[in-house]
């Protein structure tokens, strides 16, 4: 078994910290729920290092707000919103046909959590798989033409520790047959986020596209608007800074040069454990196994045309 990833970075680091000294100048980074949370703080690190950085949002006039922090406080200006609902084929198409430069970094941030009472799209299904993945799948296949231009480009994928709680159950994916589980639910689409990553590397890898997935920590943002409160300890909670190192970590640091299909943890590669203890750490092989990240695949691709 190869190695584990290790870098210099840990649990404390920081975003900036993750990318001091490194220049992005000349290259694009698009972040998904950019305005908020980590995601904010992962596009203001981009910013700062020099990228053009472009947030996805569903509410532009927090996003247009944010994008004025981000230029405020880094000195770039080159931060722009988008409007883009992740639970909306139309929405999905009609951003990616406005995109037109090449993506060098595409960081799928947004999701939603536990959700409490089992809601649908509008497409009829589970509403945090498809927004935790669907809605990012469809707009990742829909950007492949100017990943592909980017002559080498990264995807990363904001997954949790909660992928521990459940594998994608193929055999009832929307909750129909089997009774709805807020937390299942959740663990069902982190997991699908990670597998997302494992496939896009084994499709896409040869032509200069990988794709890493990362449990960002436990933070205090709106992800808990449903849960009300923090139930991680003290101690093994991140401000929203070092939450989103490991994502910069992904999306843009050279010691991930050419890496992909891996899950990474306060910015280094996470061990596989199929039983954690509360709390732990570590990927469930369930996340990284080939055969279900082929298979996830193929069940969204019709996704992309509903």
């Amino acid at each position: 078994m190869a190695s584990l990833l290790t870098t210099p970075f840990n649990f404390s680091s920081t975003a900036d910290q993750v990318l001091a000294g490194v220049n992005l100048s000349g290259r694009s980074a698009l972040v998904t729920g950019g305005a908020s949370g980590i995601g904010i703080e992962t596009s203001r690190a981009l910013a700062r290092a020099g990228a053009t950085v472009t947030l996805a949002v569903r509410d532009i006039s927090s996003g247009n707000s944010a994008a004025k922090d981000i230029a405020s406080s880094t000195g770039n200006t080159d931060v722009r919103v988008e409007l883009l609902d992740l639970t909306s084929t139309t929405s999905i198409s009609a951003f990616s046909r406005r995109w037109n430069i090449p993506l060098h970094m595409l960081i799928l941030n947004a999701g939603i959590m536990a959700v409490p009472t089992l809601e649908r799209s509008s497409q009829g299904h589970e509403l945090q798989f498809a927004t935790n993945f669907l809605g990012h799948f469809a707009l990742t296949m829909n950007l492949y033409p100017w990943l592909e231009r980017a002559n080498g480009s990264r995807v990363v994928s904001v997954s949790s520790n909660a992928h521990h709680f459940s594998p994608v159950v193929f055999e009832d994916i929307d909750f129909r047959e089997r009774p709805y589980e807020p937390w299942l639910a959740y663990g069902q689409s982190k997991t699908a986020n990670v597998l997302h990553s494992v496939e896009i590397t084994r499709r896409w890898s040869s032509g200069g596209i990988h794709a890493n997935a990362l449990n960002p920590g436990a933070i205090a943002t709106n992800l808990q608007r449903y849960t009300g409160t923090m139930l991680t300890p003290v101690e093994k909670r991140k401000t929203a800074e070092q939450g989103a190192a490991t994502s910069v970590l992904l999306a843009a640091s050279p010691l991930l040069q050419d890496v992909g299909g891996r899950y990474f943890e306060d910015c280094n590669e996470a061990a596989q454990v199929a039983n954690p203890e509360m709390f732990g750490g570590g990927v469930n092989p369930w996340a990284l196994d080939p055969t279900s990240a082929q298979q996830l695949w193929e069940l969204a691709i019709p996704f992309i045309s509903e």
